[in-house]
């Protein structure tokens, strides 16, 4: 009897909901093993850095998901947000009161841009794909006429503490992402506003008629996205006191999407976990980085990612069919 309730338990058991996590450990002993440096201090800390940028992204990307929706325009958004931040910075003299001007501006101008796509997607009825493949462009047009197809390059000598400081021996951008993994977990799992998100991206004509104002939440995880990727550009411009117009977040939506998918959350919408989306960045970062450890072409490396996408997508297939 005994027996029989214990393998009963452990049928109950959802192993899949474990299963980004059990990645990130066989993925982490795998990399120990294979490279001696893996482990070096100075490796783990370029990851978690690394990982922060497109990782503070997939945060905004998985509200987007979970309603069913996405956004193919944040890479090009970050170079333009970025640009246009250390424009700012340059132009009121790049002291104090400019970077604190300047960061104001980077978060308004991101959660502006985001506030177009979710308009064009939730009163323009327009698919979210073309929608944010159109804005990808604009964006990311935007910041080569700008710039004249160069670099945004920033006078001061303050701004670049932001980006390369560190408290505790950490990086600054891996706290940022640390708080704000934090703050949207609780957004999603214990607010009304994440009931909301996932009763929309489940089934939107239920959500209409249970009084949901199911426009007005599309319309706020395309903010909220637009704001992440402000933050992103404001560590990014920073860490480097400049930005590229061509290469910045060049690649960012790929990264972001596949932190959500990789993470759990589906992308037929209904559900998601921020804490998911938070790992799945780490085992991201920990592949790409075993990639250049190993000496992986760097143009495999798209490839490696794309296949990671399907997989996890298969997974989920799978798993609502059983």
């Amino acid at each position: 009897m005994k027996i029989s309730e214990g393998t009963s338990t452990l049928k109950k058991i959802d192993y899949s909901r474990y299963a980004p996590l059990i990645a990130l450990i066989v993925l982490f002993v795998i990399s120990s093993i294979a490279s001696p440096y893996f482990l070096s201090t100075r490796n783990i800390l370029n990851i978690l850095r690394q990982v922060s940028y497109t990782g503070i992204i997939a945060l905004g990307m998985t509200f987007v998901i979970i309603t069913g929706g996405i956004d193919l325009s944040v890479g090009s958004m970050t170079a333009f947000v970025g640009g246009i931040t250390i424009l700012t910075l340059n132009a009121l003299g790049g002291g104090y009161l400019a970077v604190i001007v300047s960061i104001i501006t980077a978060l308004s101008i991101g959660t502006l841009a985001g506030c177009i796509n979710g308009l064009l997607v939730a009163k323009g009825r327009i698919a979210p794909f073309i929608v944010t493949l159109a804005t990808m462009s604009i964006y990311r047009s935007l910041a080569l006429y700008i710039s004249g197809a160069g670099e945004f390059r920033s006078q001061s000598k303050i701004y670049p503490k932001i980006g390369s400081s560190y408290f505790l021996g950490i990086p600054t951008p891996v706290w940022i992402f640390l708080v704000l993994t934090f703050v949207f977990h609780m957004l999603l799992n214990n607010t009304k506003y994440g009931r909301y998100t996932c009763a929309v991206g489940y089934n939107e004509r239920v959500a209409r008629y249970s009084a949901i104002k199911v426009d007005l939440i599309k319309f706020s995880t395309y903010a909220l996205t637009g704001l992440t990727v402000g933050i992103t550009a404001i560590l990014l411009s920073s860490r480097l006191n400049s930005i590229s117009s061509s290469n910045s977040g060049l690649n960012y939506e790929l990264d972001a999407i596949a932190a959500v998918v990789i993470g759990g959350t589906s992308l037929s919408g209904g559900k998601g976990s921020i804490i998911g989306t938070f790992i799945g960045a780490f085992v991201l970062g920990i592949i790409n980085n075993m990639l250049n450890m190993t000496g992986v072409s760097p143009y495999l490396q798209g490839t490696v990612k794309g296949l990671v996408i399907l997989g996890a997508v298969l997974m989920q297939y799978n798993k609502n069919n059983q």
